[in-house]
């Protein structure tokens, strides 16, 4: 298992743990992100990650995209 922002742009990734406060992870499922859901980073900005989660674009912070493990 490997961070989301480390793995490679274009290549769909299997998500396998969410990690972080409850806070955190609810925040997380509510932009679609759940255990078992399939992503894709599109693009990276900075140190802010473009993915695609459920057909939708969604920016994330670095900081989030590494407590999402694929």
């Amino acid at each position: 298992m490997i961070p989301l922002c480390l793995s490679e742009p274009g290549e769909p990734q299997i998500i396998k743990k969410i990690g972080g406060s409850p806070e955190v992870k609810q925040h997380l499922e509510n932009l679609g992100f759940n255990v078992g859901g399939e992503v894709l980073i599109v693009n990276t900005l900075g140190k802010n990650v473009i993915v695609k989660v459920k057909e939708a674009r969604v920016a994330i912070s670095d900081e989030l995209a590494r407590k999402i493990m694929v």
